[in-house]
């Protein structure tokens, strides 16, 4: 197989229903050819999916699926169901869920899985999916820290259970202050779930790019969201030492980076930046603004981090002044910053 495999990490906290979801996916047709990996001492029942143990870590469901019990390492499993499905030894999967415990912080696995250079060439990362229970999830994200990780770095927020209670205002409060970007969609509905996992995620949007004031609430999880936008182009080196330099000195708390570039060496194309921790990836390139806002913005998931950090960091990479914004934008909420 030539084309990358897709890989979708799928969170959510304790009782967020992962399990209802991921039974619901292996189930679909339209998933025959996933592979799903989780965690061995993971809480989902599985026992009454199964069809053949093809060894003692890799079951083949009723629908074609695979599901890997994980018992070594996040990379070990992935080159393994990779390189066995390459040889022939196991049934043909052309994408790849992995689902974290309700416990995890995604961050490090997106990281673990950029950071291999194998795995770098023959994967493509297509989203986090992170769950939030609808009756229980204002409470959970107020005081459970890896939780609100797991908000602030979705793509896809599903929020789950609304047919037993609508989202608390305070719930989408508190998902507002980590995440202003992601996807959301209610659950339970009528959704493919091929397009829950796998389906496209909104780049960076000008109708929800600025930043939200963080519930108080929040700041238990010293996790905060920083948006930048660029008066003026920089050059694709000035930006790479820039956004380089922070990584390497701030990548543990430098949970996610989404932005839209346009350099002032390559002015006929959009780059698509994302970064996990201390990992840059490739961008990916568009012939055009997605949105009618054609400003390079910036957003900065990161956690017990000054806005200093960040624009020391780029007023060191060139001729860029990295300023806050001034008492009229103040309305727009903290973290917001504009580079004069």
């Amino acid at each position: 197989m030539n084309a990358k495999t897709p890989v979708t990490v799928l969170t959510g906290f304790l009782g967020s229903g992962k399990t209802s979801l991921l039974k619901r996916v292996l189930a679909s047709p339209g998933m025959a050819d996933t592979a799903v990996i989780i965690n061995e001492a993971g809480d989902m029942g599985l026992d009454h999916l199964l069809v053949e143990a093809v060894d003692e870590q890799v079951l083949e469901m009723p629908s074609g699926c695979l599901c890997c019990l994980r018992r070594l390492d996040i990379v070990t499993t992935v080159r393994s169901l990779i390189e066995r499905r390459d040889r022939g030894e196991i049934r043909a999967f052309s994408r790849i869920v992995i689902e974290t415990s309700g416990l995890a912080d995604p961050a490090p696995i997106l990281y673990t899985l950029a950071a291999d250079p194998m795995l770098g060439h023959v994967l493509s990362f297509r989203a986090v999916v992170t769950l939030v229970d609808a009756v229980a999830g204002a409470n959970t994200l107020a005081r459970h820290p890896e939780a609100a990780s797991q908000v602030a770095v979705a793509d896809r927020i599903l929020i789950t259970k609304t047919d037993l209670a609508s989202p608390d205002p305070a719930l989408l409060s508190a998902i507002d202050g980590l995440n202003a970007w992601a996807d959301r969609i209610s659950l339970p509905g009528d959704h493919d779930p091929a397009d829950l996992m796998f389906g496209t995620v909104p780049t960076i949007g000008k109708q929800r790019f600025v930043a939200q004031a963080v519930p108080a609430a929040m700041h238990t999880a010293k996790i905060t969201t920083l948006s930048l936008v660029l008066a003026h182009p920089i050059t694709r080196l000035e930006f790479a030492v820039a956004l380089g330099a922070l990584a390497s000195r701030h990548g543990e708390d430098l949970l996610r980076v989404k932005g839209l570039m346009a350099f002032a060496d390559r002015p006929d194309r959009i780059a698509v930046i994302h970064a996990v921790q201390h990992t840059i990836y490739r961008p990916d390139w568009l012939d055009g603004w997605p949105d009618g806002d054609t400003r390079s913005r910036l957003v900065f998931v990161v956690r017990d981090m000054a806005p200093a950090a960040i624009t020391t960091h780029f007023a060191a990479a060139g001729p860029i002044l990295w300023t806050p914004i001034d008492a009229g934008e103040a309305a727009h909420g903290p973290g917001r910053l504009v580079a004069a």
